[in-house]
């Protein structure tokens, strides 16, 4: 299943070639890309019932994040090659980013043995709806970025979340935030709240550095209630994820996060993996080994926390 609009059509290209490998490889290949997400989710649903092996999704997280849907929890196995503007749950699983050919020859490896084993999140917002999702839960200023990026139609790629970033900054406003981490509950005052599976979202921003998709447990990112500005000069550490030295950060672990938001103002609206969720109060569960991934070379263990307060 490929996302039409990844990659300004090289997703499509990819999967062609994807195509033609998997069948001189043996396997008999059925194309589930459909003309909207709506479409494609409804195809892929009806091929898991049908007893489908395995699915590979070309293009970036929100790709991942459909398919998820439909996969994890089940046997089906889940295969990513990367042609998204983001690709953070592709960099998660260790496999070759900005490289097709590479990613092709590590989907093929991966399907010469058994699946590894990946966990997600299962998210259940205040309307009661559940889905899952596998790189991360923004339910701050992150989440009010991602909503006006996703509304915009340009520029292309990482450009769009950096003028979203500038378009959305005017609008900051800290709020206080009620956070039940495996039933220990605080407030806070933030910015931003992230729940965090892997270590990076939006496009390679590491903002849980010492998050894993192996580790069976939840990185939780705070950032306090700082100014503007402050928060400008901190964005660039996102990327190599030193921000969590910032006094103003804190992160935690935890296997079970709620996350209220307590304050005056419109609701929040959360975003997982670049999509829409739902909005606060939120529950985020790690369910250890929920998706059975293709891959080479298993996902990058856990490291030591960075830092924790």
């Amino acid at each position: 299943m490929a996302n039409p609009a990844a990659g300004r059509g090289g997703a499509l290209r990819l999967a062609a070639r994807a195509a033609a490998a998997l069948g001189a490889d043996g396997h008999v290949v059925h194309d589930l890309t459909g003309g909207t997400a709506a479409d494609a989710a409804g195809r892929l649903e009806r091929a898991v019932a049908g007893g489908l092996d395995a699915v590979v999704g070309v293009g970036g997280d929100g790709v991942v994040h459909l398919l998820a849907q439909q996969v994890a929890g089940t046997r089906v196995a889940l295969g990513v090659l990367p042609a998204g503007t983001g690709n953070d749950v592709a960099r998660a699983l260790g496999l070759p980013v900005g490289d097709a050919a590479a990613a092709l020859r590590c989907l093929l490896a991966g399907l010469r043995r058994d699946p590894r084993p990946v966990d997600a999140l299962r998210v259940h917002d205040a309307t009661g709806r559940s889905s899952w999702c596998v790189a991360a839960v923004a339910a701050g200023f992150d989440a009010a970025v991602n909503r006006r990026a996703n509304a915009m139609a340009r520029p292309w790629g990482r450009a769009r979340y950096l003028v979203a970033v500038v378009r959305e900054l005017p609008h900051l406003v800290p709020r206080r935030y009620t956070l039940t981490l495996d039933g220990a509950v605080e407030s806070v005052d933030a910015v931003l709240v992230t729940v965090a599976n892997t270590p990076s979202y939006g496009g390679g921003l590491r903002i849980a550095p010492d998050a894993s998709v192996v580790d069976g447990r939840l990185d939780v990112v705070v950032v306090g209630a700082i100014p503007r500005a402050e928060l400008v000069r901190m964005l660039p550490t996102l990327r190599t994820g030193s921000h969590v030295h910032h006094l103003a950060v804190s992160t935690r672990t935890a296997l079970d996060v709620r996350v209220a938001e307590t304050g005056p103002g419109a609701p929040v609206e959360a975003f997982g993996d670049g999509e829409h969720v739902g909005p606060l109060p939120l529950r985020c569960v790690v369910v250890p080994g929920a998706l059975r991934v293709l891959a080479s070379a298993p996902p990058p263990a856990a490291t030591q926390p960075t830092a924790t307060r």
